[in-house]
């Protein structure tokens, strides 16, 4: 059994842990106000953009545009989005698991993992890497999709890979979110809701559809990001949160501990100099 030295050792070591679990928490909450913002920013652009893609698609024309057409399939790419670092509950676990679920389908697959958890799990379980990022600023993420997406149409539009999807978790409350794996090219439009549309594309449809793909997938990674990241901040924020409650428990029954071993020494001690009083008292009548 523990002895009291210890127990309050044990109680300054948690209280410890508390104290950094807590400031933990205060970060994590201060980042998800900040993504949230940022979120719900990016999504009004992002689903407008959706909108105006999906109108394009429903053209005849589009559907023989690279960005639209159907290919063969050789090689896909996955966009793996996860975080680099932890102590953000099973935020990682969700989108790793859904990614590679959707991977193993029989088709070759190439591989950008965004953050260093999804990299060394991935990794580890032989998946062909391509690229990894990872420490990405926050500041720099408007830029960085920007780059991504550049480099993603490049490899789409050059043949080394026919399909691109984005692995990512889907930001619904604090309490919910969900690992989603979207088809970003070629572009999923609608198929049987083509209307009538009498708008005009200059200088050409064709043309219209090369500058606005791009702005598209740039969008679409933004906001994908933006997703992840408030995810993990929340995630992260309830572990947290979780982890104080627990830390508190520990020490309230630790100190309850403390508190009967303490009594219980104070009672020997009582004991002990009521006994020895006893003696003192009993010697006393026999020498008188």
């Amino acid at each position: 059994m523990s002895s009291m030295k210890e127990i309050k050792q044990r109680i300054a070591n948690v209280s410890s842990t508390e104290q950094i679990i807590k400031a933990m928490d205060i970060v994590a909450s201060t980042k998800l106000q900040r993504a949230r913002a940022q979120l719900e920013g990016v999504r009004p652009i992002y689903y407008e953009l959706k909108r105006l893609v999906a109108e394009v698609g429903d053209q005849e024309e589009a559907k023989t545009h690279v960005f639209y057409g159907e290919r063969e399939v050789r090689n896909s790419l996955y966009i793996v989005l996860t975080s680099d670092r932890g102590f953000s509950g099973g935020y990682n676990a969700g989108i790793l698991t859904k990614a590679l679920a959707h991977m193993n389908q029989g088709k070759k697959e190439s591989i950008l993992a965004v953050g260093a958890k999804g990299y060394e799990y991935l990794r580890k379980q032989g998946k062909n890497i391509i690229r990894k990022i990872i420490d990405l600023p926050d500041t720099q993420v408007y830029y960085g999709t920007e780059s991504i997406a550049k480099w993603v149409i490049d490899l789409y539009q050059s043949g080394e890979v026919e399909e691109v999807f984005v692995a990512y978790t889907h930001f619904e409350n604090v309490l919910s979110y969900v690992p989603s794996v979207e088809r970003v090219l070629p572009v999923v439009t609608n198929i049987g809701t083509r209307t009538e549309s009498h708008r005009k594309y200059e200088p050409t449809l064709a043309t219209y559809i090369d500058h606005l793909i791009p702005i598209y997938l740039h969008m679409n990674l933004f906001r994908a990001f933006s997703e992840s990241h408030t995810s993990e901040q929340a995630a992260r924020m309830v572990s947290m949160d979780a982890a104080g409650k627990n830390a508190e428990e520990m020490i309230e029954e630790l100190t309850r501990m403390y508190n009967r071993k303490r009594q219980a020494v104070i009672t020997q001690e009582l004991s002990e100099i009521v006994g020895s009083t006893n003696i003192l008292n009993k010697g006393g009548r026999h020498d008188s």
